[in-house]
């Protein structure tokens, strides 16, 4: 038992009295703001460390996606890395059937270190087929004696992820087969906490997509290895079982300390060297721009995919018109990260009016998905240089209002602009005058995703929530001359 006397009694009360005061004042010090849509937390260690066994796996699209399919990874070390692949079936029996393939693999240095990424293209698949796949990587430490004994002789050898599944495109033979896709605007900020119950929900809602597509700023600092790691997190096996297409936004260029030029030039900011390992996109790009400048045919619709952070803008351009003009597919959608007209305040891509829109009117694009400005606007069909008046089209803005239906018909010839954020850092919007207006549908602080269907005869489109309500909606009918009608629903 503790025994003081009369005046160390007075003075462990004072103390006790002081603690509490500064106690109390400290709380009040901490006293808890209310908690913001962009909160910027700490950035967590996620699966942070690369071992043996394949982890961040991701499938793409780098050859016809009827055919084949391209899966990348991230292990530990070690050169000798695998992926094996067979046509699902129904019980395990598709074991006794699997083909394997080599895998290519380079080092990445990263702020947490050296790690290895791989990358392994499954070919000469069967068009509309499921097929199950894994990736292995060649162990650095052998698997203990007591369990290496009643393994199979590949699992002593390799470190394994799971057996995922895919199914391959449809074939593209004058008829277009239908097919669904996400698209997100940037995801950025807070990943792991506040964008994953976003790329969930987009799964939940359309868990047969034909593919994802990303419009840039997958992340806020593209060479730091925690915030891919939660970008991984989040979308987990989604990532390794539906086709991922992306472009790089403005913040995949980063300062780089492990750049050959960083020393001459420490400020600059290149595209990171993660990007071209990570994703596996065809390499169909002009000269010198290869996966981050690309297109691909899919099911009898044409991705093409821009660097708008790129300087070469007008190089780029030069390339896109051969692209657009020898296009065999029904639909074209053109994605690039910086809009062509800008939702938010204080933003303009004159540049991509300039060099890029004409080309997109001239060809016939039907749809531009864009992110960057962190709010939300979609247009009607938007046409503003005159290139057909010799056959008799007209290209004015978006067409008349049918008050009575709740639809907007258009005749235009343009493409239809979208904008869209899909994380929680948000943007004020931008005002225009009146007139000057390019978007019939503008919403700010609001994480969206948008689902899109195309057929051979229409493209559908809604935006969606993470609540899953639909804020956004209209159609796109194509006749059989390949003329387009656009129909806005709007909400009564």
């Amino acid at each position: 038992m503790l025994c003081l006397s009369k005046r160390q009694c007075s003075i462990f009360t004072a103390l006790c009295f002081l603690h509490m005061a500064s106690a109390a004042s400290y709380s009040q010090e901490r006293e808890p703001k209310p908690q913001e849509g962009y909160q910027g937390m700490v950035v967590e260690p996620t699966l942070p460390v690369a071992t043996d066994v394949p982890d961040r796996i991701l499938v793409s699209w780098s050859r016809n996606p009827a055919t084949s399919f391209s899966v990348t990874w991230r292990s530990k070390a070690g050169a000798d890395a695998v992926a094996e692949i067979a046509e699902a079936t129904k019980g395990p029996q598709f074991l006794k059937n699997v083909e394997r393939a080599k895998g290519e693999t380079s080092k990445l240095k990263t702020n947490l270190g050296v790690v290895h990424m791989h990358a392994a293209t499954f070919d000469g698949l069967k068009p509309d087929t499921l097929y199950t796949y894994r990736v292995g990587s060649k162990r650095t430490r052998p698997l203990a004696k007591e369990f290496a004994g009643s393994q199979h002789a590949d699992s002593v050898d390799y470190a394994w992820s799971e057996w995922f599944q895919v199914r391959t495109a449809k074939k593209f033979d004058k008829k277009v087969s239908p097919a669904r896709f996400v698209y997100v605007g940037d995801a950025q900020n807070d990943v792991k906490s506040l964008w994953s119950r976003l790329i969930r929900e987009s799964f939940r809602d359309a868990p047969r997509m034909t593919f994802m597509l990303h419009a840039g700023d997958l992340i806020n600092r593209g060479n730091n290895d925690q915030e891919w790691g939660e970008w991984f997190h989040s979308g987990d096996f989604i990532f390794a079982t539906v086709p991922q297409i992306a472009i790089p936004g403005n913040h995949e260029y980063d300062r780089d300390p492990f750049h050959p030029n960083y020393e001459k030039n420490p400020g600059e900011r290149y595209l990171t060297r993660r990007w071209a390992q990570r994703f596996e996109f065809p390499k169909n790009g002009p000269k010198g721009m290869t996966e981050n400048v690309y297109y691909i045919d899919v099911q009898g619709i044409r991705i093409i995919g821009l660097d708008s952070r790129s300087n070469e803008v007008e190089l780029q351009a030069k390339w896109l018109e051969g692209v657009l003009k020898n296009n065999p597919n029904r639909w074209t959608i053109v994605t690039h990260h910086h809009p062509v007209y800008s939702t938010s305040r204080g933003r303009d891509n004159p540049q991509l009016r300039k060099y890029w829109q004409p080309l997109y009117e001239k060809y016939g694009v039907d749809l531009v998905l864009q992110g960057h400005d962190h709010s939300y606007g979609r247009s009607a069909p938007l046409a503003v240089h005159d290139h057909d008046h010799e056959h008799g089209h007209n290209h004015d803005h978006a067409g008349e209002s049918n008050v009575a239906t709740g639809l907007r018909v258009a005749d235009s010839k343009g493409p239809v602009y979208v904008v869209s954020v899909s994380g929680p850092k948000m943007y004020s919007l931008k005002d225009y005058s009146k007139g000057e207006n390019p978007f019939e549908k503008h919403i700010a602080n609001t994480q969206l995703y948008q689902v899109i269907d195309i057929n051979h005869d229409a493209l559908s489109y809604a935006a969606k929530t993470p609540t899953g309500e639909t804020v956004d909606h209209f159609h796109i009918v194509k006749d059989a001359k390949g003329d387009s009608t656009f129909m806005d629903h709007h909400d009564h």
